[in-house]
């Protein structure tokens, strides 16, 4: 299965979505489509070996839409060249029609108000009031300005199908030709005892109104890529190589891998790299949300688009371009921007139906007021209402505009989500599991205890710390590297090791200097039968202050223990508090023992530990923890936490893990700091209230709004609404639904404390 982006032309419509939706998965060989309509994209899953792009496009072209795969963004403007043409060209298109529509709609208003008022209004020359010039006047803004409604009505038809721009076909044509033919045989009316009158006013301000709000909401949707568009603004213009000794400015773009890269106080640091030269602070929080500079020294990884504070370094790029970690967040961020959540099924599923029921309504309203009050006029206005109020668009917008404003604050943040479904799961969570080494805790774990059976170091325990070492060379464990990283600080020289064999949660073993050399758990010596009395009461000390003991056997016996302490990351606890006061229940989860475990637990603040597991027993314990019927988020960074973070509910990587818990996880916290966790539960939260508010509004606008257009108060009050506040009222719901989803846009996480 191959999976696709295809950027979408010619929706007017949740109607529309669904339709091309239909269309794309009739085609054989698509697996699964989703199309978003407020990031006008289409998510298509398919096997090549059945179809392929082409024939999925000409889907859509059939459907009487156009698509074309979605093209990398321009790290420089933001989208592809081609999308912002279009983009330009449309706009230009609606304020040439709205500025003609707008001045001929308000000379017909002006011409109409006697009719409207039921007054004579001397101010008002009788001229306008010329049914013939009113028709003059309106049918270029009928059949110009309006184009579009006929054109993708007639689409529509083709396919079987009604849309948005039917009603607003069907009810301005309605006005317009009633008016035609009042104009046209006056008698006709007049026979009947009716005044001819006619509603040119009503077609011309309905299709500028209607114009004009599809411009408000292009001009609001744009605003909710606005994340997108303010990170790659980050991005430097610009670079300073060193090229055979001197320093040369080249554009971003012509920097390979490889290049040296100087940078001074203040600069922007344009691609990714490593230092390899000099010392600064650079301050990263518009990509990873952390508001401290960090330290950079040689061998430090550095990002591009962060700023260099204080001193001059150079660095050698590592990635660039499309690889580089802002490249990376941008495509993501832009991926979960068009994904669908779940929530926004039940207004796909109403919108299926919308447009025909509409229809149906407007029918059976003219025949009850034709039959009941035998008035032709009262009729067309109730049906014209009911035609032009009636808006599935803002039900189509709904949840789309949120998550496109939602995802993208994440991003400011230091979050990535990767799609809409994560972001919903992620307000329901009940249980947080925190792995802890690496998550609570730094993950650069130090040896601060070597303790031996002899006691005192001497020339016999430099020898054991040299088989520890070379032994965990070969391990890429936290814990292995605190060891191999002790033995430098004693200027030990490492040897080298045969048959190294890693046993999954429980420790490593091989050959050193002809020595079978094992390092590991209480629970592997148990297993191992191996005596641990000589140092049984330095292992609880150690395992009581918080520290790690992990046993030193060569040729089967006891020779020494290490105490290994991880420092806790300073904002652990205080995140820890957060939580719990969200009402989350809070799990640590590790394969240490768990007097260890619980004394970590009692400094953060957690009451329920899950000790002594083994790397493949974590996503099990997740499963466990799902099957007491909660929603489950597990953090974790290592390879060992992949599985779990997969299972559980929401995964989330903390991003200074590895590349596999990151891509196993659906929400990454760049930072690797847990208020991350507190921030992204909380924007989850504030984004699916977003959701619901939008899609509250949405249905009770038009639940509300056609029985109204209806005229179903006026028996009661005999008041009717008029067309023309039933296209202002139409044409600005989806604006409102648009505006309501970027107050997001000011979304500010809670402090901690």
């Amino acid at each position: 299965m191959e999976n696709a982006t295809l950027k979408l032309r010619g929706m007017s419509c949740a109607s529309c979505a669904r339709s091309i939706e239909d269309a794309i998965s009739s085609v054989p060989g698509v697996n699964e489509c989703s199309v978003n309509f407020g990031a006008e994209q289409a998510t298509v899953d398919y096997d090549p070996r059945t179809t392929d792009l082409q024939a999925i496009q000409d889907a859509v072209d059939a459907a009487g839409y156009s698509a074309y795969p979605l093209q990398e963004q321009n790290l420089m403007t933001g989208e592809d060249d081609e999308e912002k043409r279009y983009r330009q060209k449309e706009s230009r298109d609606l304020v040439r029609k709205v500025t003609v529509g707008g001045i001929i709609g308000t000379v017909l208003v002006i011409g109409s108000l006697p009719m409207m008022t039921g007054l004579h209004l001397p101010l008002i020359p009788m001229w306008l009031h010329n049914p013939w010039l009113q028709l003059v006047l309106t049918t270029p803004v009928q059949f110009w300005c309006g184009y579009s409604f006929y054109v993708n009505t007639w689409k529509a038809f083709k396919r079987h199908a009604a849309t948005m721009d039917t009603l607003i076909a069907l009810g301005t044509s309605a006005a317009y030709f009633y008016s035609l033919f009042a104009t046209l045989f006056p008698g006709f009316f007049i026979a009947q005892g009716l005044m001819p009158d006619v509603y040119y006013e009503t077609a011309a301000i309905v299709i500028t109104l209607i114009l004009l709000g599809r411009l408000f909401e292009n001009r609001a949707k744009g605003q909710t890529s606005e994340a997108i568009r303010k990170l790659i603004g980050l991005q430097a213009k610009t670079a300073r190589l060193i090229r055979n000794g001197r320093e040369v400015d080249v554009p971003i773009e012509q920097v390979q891998i490889s290049d040296v890269v100087l940078v001074r106080p203040g600069e922007k640091i344009p691609v990714d790299g490593e230092v390899v030269d000099g010392t600064s602070t650079v301050d990263e929080a518009m990509v990873t949300g952390e508001s401290v500079a960090v330290k950079k020294q040689p061998g430090d990884e550095v990002i591009g688009a962060t700023i260099n504070k204080t001193g001059s370094f150079k660095f050698r790029a590592t990635r660039v371009g499309k690889d580089t970690v802002l490249a990376q967040i941008v495509q993501l961020v832009q991926q979960a921007q068009g994904s669908k959540a779940p929530i926004q099924r039940l207004a796909d599923q109403v919108t299926g139906w919308f447009v025909p029921a509409v229809i149906a309504i407007a029918i059976f309203t003219f025949i009850i007021w034709y039959n009941i009050m035998g008035n032709v006029t009262l009729a067309l206005i109730t049906t014209v209402g009911v035609l032009i109020i009636a808006c599935p668009c803002a039900l189509g917008l709904a949840t789309p505009t949120s998550v496109m404003v939602g995802t993208g604050k994440g991003a400011e943040n230091g979050i990535l989500i990767k799609g809409a479904e994560s972001l919903e799961i992620a307000h329901q969570i009940q249980t947080i599991v925190l792995d802890k080494t690496g998550t609570i805790t730094q993950g650069k774990p130090t040896v601060t205890d070597f303790l031996t059976v002899n006691g005192t170091l001497n020339g016999n325990e430099i020898k054991l710390i040299q088989l520890a070492a070379s032994l965990e060379r070969n391990s890429e464990h936290p814990l292995a590297e605190a060891v191999v990283r002790y033995a430098q600080s004693q200027e030990v020289t490492l040897a080298d090791v045969r048959d190294f064999e890693a046993v999954a949660g429980s420790g490593v073993q091989g050959i050193v200097t002809n020595r079978f050399v094992q390092i590991g758990t209480q629970r592997w010596m148990e297993e191992l039968s191996i005596n641990t009395q000589s140092l049984q009461q330095d292992k609880e000390r150690l395992e009581y202050l918080g520290k790690t003991a992990v046993w030193l056997v060569v040729d089967g016996e006891i020779k020494g223990l290490m105490g290994i302490a991880d420092a806790i990351k300073p904002t652990s606890t205080q995140a820890v508090k957060v939580l719990q006061k969200l009402g989350l229940e809070v799990v640590m989860l590790t394969g240490d023992n768990r007097r260890t475990a619980e004394s970590i637990a009692r400094e953060v603040g957690i009451k329920r530990v899950l000790a002594e597991v083994r790397p493949d027993q974590k996503a099990a314990t997740v499963q466990a923890l799902q099957a007491e019927g909660k929603i489950v988020a597990m953090v974790g960074d290592g390879i060992n936490d992949a599985p779990a973070l997969a299972q559980a509910d929401v995964g989330i990587a903390i991003g200074t893990g590895t590349d596999v818990a990151i891509a196993a996880s659906d929400i990454t916290l760049i930072s690797g700091d847990l208020q991350g966790i507190v921030t992204a539960i909380q924007l989850s939260r504030a984004t699916i209230r977003n959701i619901r508010q939008n899609l509250f509004f949405a249905f009770i606008y038009n639940v509300a709004g056609i029985p109204i257009a209806a005229g179903i108060l006026f028996p009661i009050f005999g008041w009717l609404l008029n067309p023309i506040i039933a296209g202002a009222a139409m044409a600005f719901s989806s604006v409102s639904v648009v505006t309501n989803a970027l107050r997001l846009r000011n979304f500010q996480p809670k402090t901690l404390g």
